[in-house]
């Protein structure tokens, strides 16, 4: 089953529970993956779904950091529920060691040492790990890691 095909069995279900917040994060993901479908002119495969997704939890995490700063504490909420429904659509997200083991093995792999090689590493790195670890967070790890 395709992330889309679930997205609607999961459309159904919310509609038939009621469950307003659920139904109206899952409308929201189904538009921002058509739009997307749009804008490429093509339909996603799950990959490409599941990079409209992270960019939405990304946003959802940003939006729920600002809105606590600015003690609009029901609008971080809100967006804390919608992040985790789409969290429940993506892969199991990558804790750090996991993701530190997936760098050694990409450095070793290219036989990278220096910053210089942060390029080619990112370019491994960043499909085995799209989707299920934070971009930035994988980032900074590698620099990290080539640094020292």
């Amino acid at each position: 089953m395709t992330i889309k095909e679930r997205l609607n069995d999961e459309m159904k279900d919310a509609m038939r529970a009621k469950d307003a917040l659920r139904l109206s994060t899952i409308r929201m993901i189904r538009s921002a993956i058509k739009n997307k479908e749009i804008e490429l002119i093509s339909e996603l495969d799950d990959q490409g779904v599941i990079g409209v997704m992270s960019t939405m939890a990304k946003q959802r995490k940003e939006s729920a950091i600002a809105f606590r700063e600015g003690s609009r504490l029901e609008l971080a909420e809100k967006e804390e529920k919608e992040l985790e429904i789409i969290l429940t659509f993506l892969p199991q997200q990558l804790d750090e060691a996991a993701i530190k083991a997936i760098i050694e093995e990409v450095v070793a792999e290219l036989g990278a040492t220096t910053a210089k090689d942060m390029g080619k590493v990112m370019k491994v790195l960043t499909p085995k790990t799209s989707g299920r670890a934070d971009g930035r967070l994988v980032s900074e790890l590698v620099k990290a890691r080539l640094a020292g």
